[in-house]
């Protein structure tokens, strides 16, 4: 095989990716390793680049996967030797494309991280006393929300105190207390009905009797401008708000369940969405009802939710390790 012709080849390229396609520097080294890594696989079989065949490539992703390397880092060199050969074909040098119909092995996916049911007790539970109970009622109900009803930071940023045409309008959800249910639009504009708890219900309505405390609301129901009563307006609405008046901020929820939950002695911090992941484990548990919890967290389909099931079965694995006469270790 002409080594010094597969290295001339492998020059062209990067050049044309380079220059025409105009890609960046770190990009084009990238590319670059990628291909060496083709390169050495092809002298270890005694192969041209432009006599590799299907065959070769599907041997060559088993080595690497074999070695370690996982599937996304497969999947990326496999883009770079795809282009490659692409290029071959273009050029005429080559009649198919090898790597076309080849793919990266499928990563395991990851289970979500939740907290176990102790631990969100104890969050839930909390009370920050040296806090200031206006910002304490408010972070209290949040967690309540997001861990009772199973919501996502964006549904509980879009919630009103009070359903409205223009809440229905904008997509954005409500608190119906006297029905004990939450009303939400999560993804794709489906909306859904969650029951809301007893704990998750008094813990809204002592924030309620606080939230109108801030100067914003306070101005807004007596102002005589216009424009400050419009610029308030989207905060009368709001069920939960900052202390300057107006509708909190995704982030602002994720900064304050992080600091509430390191305050709470929790040895991880705590995301909105690891809340969410507790509550369907939770529930999963308990219930063993996988389509309930599927309605609950507003899944368009069964298989995003049965990845609770393996956190499910983690559960009773771990109570089996500890309880079962076979499992204790001598």
């Amino acid at each position: 095989m002409d080594t010094d012709m597969d290295a001339r080849l492998l020059e062209r390229y990067l050049t044309h990716v380079r220059v025409e396609k105009r890609l960046a520097a770190r990009t084009v080294t990238l590319y670059g390793l990628d291909l060496e890594k083709l390169s050495e696989f092809a002298l270890q079989a005694a192969v041209p680049l432009t006599a590799v065949q299907n065959h070769h490539i599907r041997r060559w992703v088993a080595q690497m996967n074999a070695g370690g390397r996982s599937g996304r880092g497969i999947g990326l060199i496999l883009s770079g030797w795809r282009g490659f050969y692409a290029w071959l074909g273009r050029e005429g040098l080559i009649s198919a494309n090898p790597v076309q119909d080849v793919r990266a092995p499928k990563q395991p996916r990851p289970l979500p991280k939740a907290l176990g049911v102790d631990e969100a007790m104890h969050l839930a539970d909390h009370v920050d006393d040296d806090d200031d109970p206006w910002l304490e009622a408010r972070d209290a109900a949040m967690v309540e929300l997001l861990y009772g009803g199973g919501l996502r930071v964006g549904e509980l940023v879009g919630l009103d105190v009070a359903p409205s045409d223009a809440a229905a309008r904008a997509g954005r959800g409500w608190i119906d207390a006297q029905a004990g249910e939450v009303h939400v639009q999560g993804k794709g504009g489906k909306r859904r009905a969650v029951p809301l708890g007893r704990a998750a219900a008094e813990a809204l309505g002592r924030w309620l009797a606080v939230r109108g405390q801030v100067g914003a609301l306070a101005e807004a129901s007596t102002s005589a401008d216009a424009a400050k009563a419009d610029r308030a307006g989207d905060a009368v609405l709001a069920l939960f708000i900052g202390q300057r008046g107006t509708r909190l901020t995704a982030q602002s929820i994720w900064q304050r369940l992080r600091r509430r939950s390191l305050r709470a002695g929790l040895a991880t911090p705590v995301h909105p969405h690891m809340l969410r992941h507790s509550f369907a484990s939770h529930v999963l548990q308990s219930s063993g009802d996988l389509r309930a919890v599927q309605e609950l967290l507003g899944h368009a389909n069964i298989g995003t939710t049965q990845v609770y099931t393996r956190l499910d079965f983690q559960h009773l694995a771990k109570a089996y390790d500890a309880a079962h006469p076979r499992a204790r270790k001598k």
